[in-house]
């Protein structure tokens, strides 16, 4: 399913220090020029599965095409470790990777954030904190099919909750290994779409699928979004099933979109092209 996707010039397993001790991530370069842009990209899978490998190829890909350092974080998983602890790996790492980004070869001025599903939400929950502490200046975040209110209130989950790979029992499953019964999942470190500010937000780029139950919220943060003044451009890919894009060896689509995200980081990290 992922296909032969490109070779980035160098990769390298590397370690950053987290709140639960150190976190493994891949980096991957496109060449060996000073000063890239970088962006930093956390998995799918529900907070619970997922790893460094499921997601190989489109890191790899968006390295090559957007030619910038990706660097994909390991966050810790569920149900070892519970909510918050995937999202202060993603905050953590975020701020380590800005400031620690001329000594991976990269430019502190051009970082953005990124993920598909839970590592979209999560992507999102690091734009949030990057605002209310201002710093570091995230240029774009990059939402592929995320995840962004946990209620599961929406119609589309309803439409599209069964026989579409991503099933409600699924989703409930995912959700009661990551969460605690006391835990408040309104909470915009939960529930993004529930934040109370979305001015002065990275720019953004959130692809849907037409058969995914995410699908309504991913429209509903682009609205928001835009609401805010964000410059958002929400892609969705009628057709497709929740993630698609892990799958460019064997849907056209997941080459078209891992392309598109290329594309859009390439003109946000060089806004003058």
């Amino acid at each position: 399913m992922r296909g032969t996707p490109p070779d980035p010039a160098f990769t390298e397993e590397i370690t950053i220090p987290g709140p639960g001790g150190d976190i493994r991530a891949f980096l991957y370069r496109p060449s060996n020029q000073p000063k890239l842009p970088t962006l930093v990209y956390f998995h799918g899978g529900g907070y619970t599965i997922g790893s460094l490998q499921s997601h190989d190829c489109v890191c790899r890909g968006l390295c090559v095409e957007a030619e910038c350092i990706v660097i994909s974080v390991d966050y810790r998983l569920a149900p070892e470790h519970k909510y918050p602890a995937a999202a202060d790996d993603a905050w953590a790492t975020t701020q380590w990777v800005a400031a620690h980004a001329e000594f991976l070869g990269g430019d502190p001025e051009r970082i953005a954030v990124g993920g598909d599903s839970a590592g979209g939400n999560l992507s999102a929950v690091v734009t949030h904190y990057a605002k209310q502490v201002g710093s570091p200046s995230l240029v774009f975040q990059l939402l592929i099919y995320p995840g962004t209110e946990m209620s599961c209130s929406f119609e589309s989950h309803k439409t599209f909750g069964e026989g579409y790979r991503l099933t409600k029992e699924l989703i409930a499953w995912f959700y009661e290994h990551y969460f605690s019964p006391g835990d408040d999942i309104s909470d915009w470190r939960a529930s993004p779409l529930n934040a109370e500010d979305f001015s002065d937000l990275p720019a953004a780029l959130i692809l849907s699928a037409g058969y995914d139950p995410l699908q309504d919220e991913a429209k509903a943060y682009a609205d928001k979004l835009t609401v805010a003044g964000v410059q958002v451009k929400h892609s969705h890919y009628e057709g497709m099933i929740h993630g698609f894009i892990t799958m460019p060896g064997a849907i056209d689509k997941a080459k078209e979109a891992i392309s598109e995200c290329a594309n859009e980081l390439k003109k946000a990290f060089n806004p003058l092209m």
